[in-house]
């Protein structure tokens, strides 16, 4: 899974889609894994780095990492590598 390229992403954790004119607010956290999907990282490598950082049960971070990219993928903000850009 990888962030649309037409998607803006502000430091802040501010992302915009002009797609659908629609923007988001996500919390540090959110923003860290936001940009290690920019970067190409595996969901394996998230939980991984994310875990050693903040020190949290990997199992609970899995639960909310896939809830997570489900939103991204609701939203319209992420897509699958095999995925063509729209």
């Amino acid at each position: 899974m990888r962030i649309k390229k037409n998607i803006a992403i502000s430091e802040s954790g501010f992302l915009f889609n002009p797609i659908t004119g629609e923007s988001f607010t996500v919390n540090p956290i959110g923003t860290e894994i936001i940009q290690m999907l920019s970067d190409g990282r595996s969901g394996d490598e998230i939980s991984g780095a994310i875990c050693d950082r903040y020190q949290v049960d990997r199992n609970t971070f899995e639960k909310d990492l896939a809830d997570f990219l489900g939103m991204l993928d609701h939203y319209h903000i992420s897509q699958r590598h095999e995925q063509e850009e729209a």
